[in-house]
């Protein structure tokens, strides 16, 4: 399965490249949001079912996950729940992606811990512009962490 293996879009002139993990267990949905996401430069990898996901998670280390509700093994709010509930992977941000658009599916979203939720059939430019936010957002929080880190060192030393 040729989709499964990461690559990096556009050149690499920023000191870190965004990484996107796309979750489906569906290869032409996964074909889909890959091709819609062309244009930015990020490096993007695929998992296909809950339990690839987790798995991806730990050794790709996404900054973004573009997740699935209905896979197989382990659903997406329960791969969500045990993302969000990882002190080392809780800053990963995550975008549900599904069929699924019943108000109760987006409240379980929500309290499983997603960070955004977006319902298929997905439209190309909604999807590039939430990508492109939350992108900006990890980037921040990650900054953030990273300052409130060296300010405790800081402190430590002194």
């Amino acid at each position: 399965m040729g989709f499964l293996k990461p690559y990096v879009f556009g050149s690499k002139n920023m000191s870190q490249t965004s990484r996107i993990l796309i979750a489906d267990d569906n290869q032409a949905n996964c074909e889909l949001l890959d091709a819609y996401l062309a244009g930015l430069d990020c490096e993007v990898d695929f998992a296909v079912d809950g339990q690839d996901t987790l798995d991806k998670v730990k050794s790709f280390k996404p900054d973004l996950i573009l997740l699935d509700i209905m896979m197989p093994k382990l659903n997406g709010f329960e791969v969500c729940q045990q993302i969000k509930s990882d002190s080392e992977l809780k800053r990963t941000m995550i975008l549900m992606v599904t069929a699924l658009n019943e108000r109760g599916d987006i409240e379980r979203a929500v309290q499983a811990g997603t960070d955004d939720f977006l319902s298929k059939p997905v439209n190309q430019i909604e999807l590039v512009k939430r990508v492109e936010n939350m992108l900006k957002l990890k980037g921040v929080t990650d900054e953030v962490e990273r300052l409130r880190k060296y300010i405790e060192e800081m402190e430590q030393q002194s």
